[in-house]
């Protein structure tokens, strides 16, 4: 019942679930496999549907930011259990999905929501969920929402350029909405000096 009827849980600094998939990318379909993605950050983006009402607004938010993932050496993945057909349709008839340049991924049987624990049983529909994946394929940062709750991709982008740091600097930490150049923190120790 509900969401997450899977035995087995995500957890934090752990290989995140591999999968093969068909996806709908610059208008073509096309099939990846996540495996392919190894040596690059990855952001996986779980929506419950297309031709939705809060959807378009995250995909085309996420869309205006893309450059700027592809800056810091992320992909983005945006996944539905949609099939590839729906979202080229989607991408053809609506002016902000048109912005979208980045794969999206067709989860029709709900594989990959239920290998992510964002799958909605009852519905057939997937969750809000994020999951931040670093260049080892080791998932750094997940967050789930209620359907009902529109994610911000200027926090998501803060959350990757956090983990960016931490992972290049071994021993520092960063508090609170950090930014690079702010302070960061060493545990058992005070605030380090700017960046």
């Amino acid at each position: 019942m509900g969401c997450c009827q899977e035995e087995e849980y995500l957890e934090i600094n752990k290989p995140a679930p591999l999968f093969e998939a068909e996806v709908f990318h610059n208008d073509a379909v096309k099939h990846i496999d996540l495996g392919d993605y190894r040596g690059k950050w990855v952001v996986l983006f779980f929506y419950p549907a297309d031709f939705t009402f809060i959807c378009p607004t995250e995909l085309g938010d996420i869309a205006d930011k893309y450059p700027e993932f592809q800056q810091l050496g992320v992909e983005l993945l945006s996944v539905s259990t949609d099939t590839v057909f729906v979202h080229k349709a989607w991408w053809e008839n609506s002016p902000t999905i048109k912005k979208i340049k980045f794969p999206m991924v067709a989860d029709p049987t709900g594989k990959i929501c239920k290998a992510y624990g964002t799958y909605i049983f009852e519905e057939g529909l997937s969750l809000r969920g994020t999951f931040i994946i670093d260049p080892d394929g080791i998932l750094k940062a997940f967050e789930l929402h209620d359907n009902s709750i529109g994610r911000s991709s200027d926090e998501l982008l803060r959350k990757i350029k956090a983990a960016q740091f931490v992972r290049e600097h071994g021993g520092e930490v960063c508090p609170a909405n950090w930014q690079p150049g702010q302070k960061t923190l060493k545990p058992g120790l005070n605030l380090v000096g700017k960046i």
